[in-house]
């Protein structure tokens, strides 16, 4: 029924909700699994009137993508060893465009994700990246509701 199928992860517990449902689906479906990260850019703030560092800024994007990349490679190679194929994929720009882009581009025939990411609020159904795919996607969704919740630091 599958053969490819895109996850989206940000690196979040949250987004992991998502990982044992995709592992079951390859494996029954011997489909191949595309592991996705999304850069979103900068997300540094600065000051007013501050002056950006650039070399320091970019040194920081560049570490920020090479442990995402790390991350879903750590995935990929677990997956690896119970038979799965799955690849790992950096995207640059807004989130949900580059989730509709990579689907549209590994040819998926399904997008999985979790409810929530590392922004979502635990009293939403879903968070707005996966109400925004929602509303976008031209292929099935699966979502997972995340019930994960990192406690609010007092």
């Amino acid at each position: 029924m599958y053969k490819k199928i895109l996850v989206p992860l940000d690196g979040s517990l949250r987004a992991e909700a998502i990982l044992p449902h995709v592992e079951s689906l390859a494996l029954r479906f011997n489909a191949e699994v595309a592991l996705l990260y999304v850069d979103a850019g900068a997300d540094l703030m600065f000051e007013r009137d501050e002056v950006p560092d650039v070399d320091s800024f970019l040194d920081t994007r560049r570490r920020l993508i090479k442990k995402h990349h790390l991350y879903l490679q750590a995935i990929a190679d677990k997956w690896h060893s119970t038979g799965i194929a799955a690849e790992v994929r950096i995207a640059r720009g807004a989130v949900v465009a580059g989730i509709i882009n990579a689907a549209k581009q590994t040819s998926a025939d399904l997008v999985a994700m979790a409810s929530h990411g590392e922004g979502g609020e635990e009293r939403t159904f879903y968070g707005s990246v996966a109400a925004s795919v929602l509303n976008r996607i031209d292929r099935p969704l699966l979502l997972i509701r995340s019930r994960y919740f990192k406690p609010i630091a007092s």
